[in-house]
């Protein structure tokens, strides 16, 4: 049988644009500034717009950019109607609205500075990069794909996972088709009307669908597992139980320094020890047959790889460049060359990853 290279047109695995995602997702939380952010969202916006495939989900991303523009304004305008803090350069005074003294630290207007605008924007900036890095991952990764790559030891909640993964791509699909419908069709006119007619078919039908895949994986035995004895789900449940409270203890730990470093850092190892061991001894009761699974190439590690990267540089610039991290609010935002280099890193993804396999016509 002939070799295929890994440069033919192909589905790149979906873990490998998951983890790519969430590397830049986590660079966006080790940072408020706007010019890195910013830029961490133009990489993001390249990736998906060069190898995005034609499939539903590819185009659920514009409406995270719509759910990010959102939450940016969101943040600003709570920053205004609840105040901003004292102190700074004044941009609009308004009243002030007086609250019962049991509201402690909150006043509604008064007062719009500039450092308290320019807070709201750079968190919102920064949560909504974050939303837009996820939204890439769900338009270049197949969602259906992905729940094939799920530890067997998970399947019993891939029902609810099939529901959570695949309900926002079935939800723009299900707009494109009822939007294209009710085009052929006479109806009311006005502005109200037209969306009631709109929006209600919609999320009933992204909804159905999803749970109909969901109930067809249930149906085909999708995470089912064969009886096991009861010292051994014992035996599972209490390495879980200890691999959570390990995790739980040691994460603790390593946030308060004036615990025992005993409990840091050994206790965080014993944890996850404990949880991998639960979930491969769980793994062994579910008995699956694999057909054509998904190939694990060097394009997959490059685009994981870029992804790590972004994240540890972002990381390396938190701790040794605070000023670029975390900008002062009075002046303007400085971007150094290892900051940028490192959010622009991600854009190895699109060099790597071949183009995607052209939809069934």
């Amino acid at each position: 049988m002939p070799r295929v290279s890994a440069r033919l047109p192909r589905d790149l695995h979906p873990v490998a644009w998951w983890v790519w995602a969430l590397g830049l997702a986590t660079a966006a939380s080790f940072t408020t500034n706007p010019l890195v952010l910013l830029t961490i969202v133009a990489v993001a916006t390249v990736v998906v717009l060069a190898r995005r495939s034609e499939q539903p989900w590819a185009d659920a991303f514009r409406l995270y950019v719509v759910v990010a523009v959102v939450i940016v304004v969101m943040r600003v305008l709570f920053r205004v109607v609840l105040g901003g803090a004292d102190g700074g350069h004044v941009l609009l005074d308004l009243p002030e609205i007086p609250l019962p003294d049991w509201v402690l630290g909150l006043h509604l207007l008064g007062p719009v500075t500039r450092e308290s605008v320019l807070a709201g924007l750079y968190d919102g900036l920064r949560l909504g990069t974050i939303v837009i890095c996820v939204g890439a991952a769900n338009a270049l990764a197949n969602p259906k794909r992905l729940l094939r790559s799920v530890p067997a030891a998970l399947h019993e909640v891939g029902t609810a996972l099939v529901v959570a993964v695949t309900v926002l791509p079935q939800l723009v699909d299900s707009a494109r088709r009822v939007r294209a419908a009710q085009a052929l069709r006479a109806g009311d006119t006005r502005r109200t009307g037209r969306l009631r007619r709109y929006l209600v078919p919609v999320l009933e039908d992204a909804l159905e669908r999803s749970l109909r895949l969901a109930a067809g994986m249930d149906t085909r035995g999708y995470g089912r597992s064969a009886g096991a004895q009861p010292a051994e789900r014992r035996l599972t449940g209490g390495l879980m139980l200890l691999g959570l409270c390990g995790v739980a203890v040691g994460v603790y730990a390593g946030l308060d320094h004036t615990a025992p470093r005993l409990l840091a850092t050994p206790m965080l190892v014993l944890g996850v020890v404990a949880a991998v061991a639960g979930l491969a001894l769980a793994g062994r009761r579910v008995g699956r047959t694999r057909y054509r699974p998904d190939p694990w190439r060097w394009p997959e590690l490059a685009v994981m790889l870029s992804g790590v990267a972004t994240a540890v540089v972002a990381w390396w610039v938190s701790g040794h460049q605070l000023l670029v991290a975390y900008p002062d609010l009075a002046s303007f935002p400085q971007v150094t060359l290892v900051a940028l280099v490192g959010s622009v890193l991600g854009l190895a993804a699109a060099a790597a990853a071949p183009e995607p396999r052209m939809a069934p016509s």
